[in-house]
C-alpha cells in the first residue's frame, strides 16, 4: 500500500504555542464559579499579597492561586491539612504553562465548620481558665467507688471493670450508660454528669469511649459536656481512646488518659501494692517502736545509777539541813527563851541578894 501524499492546501497549519494557550483559555472559560472541595497544601503568601497553594484529595491535585484583594473578602484563609470549600475559576497561565484554579471565595466543609466552632470555644474555655493546672481536681488516694460514664454495652465498659476489680476486687462499682456518639450524646452525658454529682455513690468519675474519628467524638468537644465536667465537684477522670486530637473534655477534665485500662489504674490503686507496703510499714514501725523503746530503757537505767550515786549524799545534805533547821528551831523556841528569861533573872536576884547583904553587914 502506498501512502497518500497530501496536497499543500489540504495539510492543517500548525498552531503557535501562543495560539494553543489561547484555545486552552477559550476552551476553560465556561468554568467559572466552580465549586470544589478538597484539602490544602502547600499554602505560601507572595510578596504582593496573594497566595499560592494546592488542593488535593485522594487521586488528584491542582495548584490553586488567591489575589490579594480577593484574600483581604474571604472570611477564612486556607490552612495547611485542613478540608475547605472553595469557589473559582479554571484559568491556563500562558506565560507559566500551568493550569489553576483561581479561588475568590473559601468555607468550611460541613467537618470543618465544626472545627471552627471548636477552636472557638477552646478560645473562650482558655480565656475563662478551664484549662488551668491548678484548676484541677485531685484524684482520690483510694476511692471507696468508681462511677464509669460510657456505653452499656462493647469491650470499653468489660476493659474498665476488669481491670478495676483486678486491681481492686471489692472496689465500689456504678455504671451510668451513657450515648457516646450521635445527636444526642452530649445531653446524655451530662445528664449522667449531674446525676453522679446528685447522689454521691462515687468519689470520681471515669468518662469514656473506645476512641473513633473526629465527627465520632464531636459530642465530648461540646459545650454542654464541657460544662458539666467544670461543675462536677467530684474529680473527672477521661478516657476517650486513640485520637490525634485531644477533645475538650479532656481538656477540662481532671486527669486524662488514653485507654480505659489506663484509666481503671488511674483511679484504682492496686490491692496487693498497698497491702504490701502496710506491711513495709507495719515493720518499719515495729522496729522503730522497739529501738526507741531501747533507747528509753538505756535513758532510765542511766538515771536510775545516777541517783543511786547522788542518793547518800542528797540524804546525808537533807539531814545537816534538819539538823541546822532544829538547832534554829530549838533557839527560837519560846519555852528556851523563857528559860533564858528566868536564869537571867535569877541571876539578878542572886546578885541583888549579895549586895542587899553586904550593905547590912
Amino acid at each position: 500500500m502506498v501512502d497518500r501524499v497530501l496536497k499543500p492546501e489540504e495539510s492543517q497549519r500548525p498552531y503557535t504555542v501562543t495560539e494553543l494557550a489561547n484555545e486552552i483559555r477559550r476552551e476553560l472559560r465556561p468554568l467559572v464559579a466552580v465549586m470544589l472541595k478538597g484539602e490544602v497544601s502547600g499554602m505560601k503568601q507572595g510578596a504582593k499579597g496573594h497566595y499560592s497553594f494546592s488542593i488535593r484529595d485522594g487521586q488528584s491535585v491542582l495548584e490553586a492561586f488567591i489575589f490579594a484583594d480577593d484574600a483581604r473578602r474571604v472570611t477564612i484563609l486556607p490552612e495547611d491539612g485542613q478540608v475547605f470549600i472553595f469557589r473559582g475559576k479554571v484559568d491556563f497561565w500562558p506565560q507559566y504553562g500551568r493550569l489553576r484554579f483561581i479561588v475568590d471565595q473559601v468555607e468550611f466543609d460541613d467537618v470543618g465548620k465544626l472545627r471552627a466552632r471548636l477552636e472557638e470555644l477552646k478560645r473562650r474555655l482558655d480565656a475563662e481558665g478551664a484549662f488551668a493546672p491548678e484548676r484541677k481536681r485531685r484524684l482520690p488516694f483510694l476511692p471507696l467507688s468508681v462511677a464509669l460514664l460510657t456505653s452499656p454495652t462493647g469491650a470499653v465498659i468489660h476493659d474498665l471493670q476488669e481491670t478495676i476489680l483486678e486491681r481492686y476486687p471489692n472496689m465500689g462499682i456504678v455504671v451510668y450508660p451513657v450515648l457516646v456518639q450521635g445527636a444526642g450524646a452530649p445531653m446524655s452525658v451530662a445528664r449522667a454528669l449531674r446525676r453522679c454529682n446528685q447522689e454521691r455513690l462515687a468519689d470520681v468519675i471515669v468518662l469514656a469511649r473506645g476512641g473513633g474519628g473526629f465527627e465520632e467524638m464531636y459530642a465530648f468537644n461540646t459545650e454542654i459536656v464541657a460544662r458539666a465536667i467544670l461543675e462536677s465537684t467530684l474529680p473527672v477522670v477521661t478516657a476517650l481512646g486513640h485520637t490525634s486530637d485531644r477533645t475538650v473534655a479532656d481538656l477540662v477534665g481532671d486527669a486524662e488518659c488514653r485507654t480505659p485500662t489506663e484509666a481503671g489504674a488511674r483511679v484504682v490503686p492496686k490491692k496487693s501494692d498497698l497491702q504490701a507496703q502496710l506491711r513495709e510499714r507495719q515493720r518499719r514501725l515495729d522496729r522503730e517502736i522497739g529501738q526507741r523503746l531501747n533507747r528509753e530503757v538505756e535513758r532510765l537505767g542511766q538515771k536510775k545509777q545516777r541517783v543511786l550515786q547522788l542518793l547518800p549524799a542528797l540524804v546525808r545534805q537533807r539531814i545537816e539541813r534538819l539538823t541546822r533547821a532544829a538547832i534554829e528551831l530549838s533557839r527560837l523556841s519560846p519555852i528556851a527563851q523563857v528559860a533564858r528569861r528566868e536564869e537571867a533573872l535569877r541571876d539578878r536576884r542572886r546578885r541583888l541578894d549579895s549586895s542587899a547583904t553586904a550593905r547590912l553587914a
